[in-house]
């Protein structure tokens, strides 16, 4: 009987397979090994990209909020120059007021019947001192401020008769206190002297 041994060829084939998986494991862990450096480049470019648009919009932030903050200045500038324009209006309209408000009393007397002796406006309130024929006369005065639409109020405070005996002469002396209304600037600023509107007693 022939006897073969196989042990050497078994040998061989255990180290022919061991060999494989070998190889196999070195194929397998050289993919991974060049697939992670890959991935982790195109990572890495990623992130640089990211990182050149993140300093990028730091330096557009930057360069608005640089902006933002010169619109700033110049709308507190702009601001401040309204603010001042609107004094200069105000002085300006508070010096013309009291001259055409002035104008406006002496359109409204009775001519050569009173005369005007004092005259003051502080606010909305205005006092008239003056002095008069009679009481029709004053009469007739207080008719005519309150057609005029400028004051909510045309109130008597004062009215006292005057005797100049030497002269033989009998007058009066009246105080009136007047409220302008709301619209009663407006009408002042429209109004020119001599153009006052007044409605006589017919």
């Amino acid at each position: 009987m022939i006897r073969i041994n196989l042990l050497p060829f078994r040998a061989a084939r255990k180290k022919e397979n061991i060999r494989r998986q070998v190889s196999v494991f070195l194929l397998t862990f050289l993919f991974i090994t060049v697939a992670l450096f890959y991935y982790n480049s195109s990572l890495s470019g990623q992130i640089e990209t990211l990182n050149t648009i993140k300093e990028n919009k730091k330096k557009e932030i930057k360069k608005y909020n640089k902006v933002n903050n010169e619109i700033k200045e110049i709308k507190k500038k702009l601001n401040l120059m309204n603010k001042k324009i609107d004094i200069v209006k105000k002085i300006g309209e508070n010096r013309k007021e009291p001259v055409i408000l002035l104008d406006t009393m002496t359109k409204m007397i009775i001519p050569k019947r009173m005369w005007l002796t004092k005259f003051s406006a502080i606010e909305d309130t205005v006092t008239i001192n003056g002095i008069a024929l009679d009481n029709k006369t004053v009469a007739d005065f207080m008719t005519r401020l309150q057609t005029s639409k400028l004051f909510t109020s045309v109130n008597l405070k004062n009215l006292k008769q005057h005797e100049i005996k030497e002269k033989n002469l009998i007058f009066k002396s009246f105080d009136i206190t007047l409220i302008k209304t709301s619209s009663e600037k407006e009408e002042i600023k429209k109004t020119k002297p001599g153009k006052v509107a007044v409605k006589k007693k017919k």
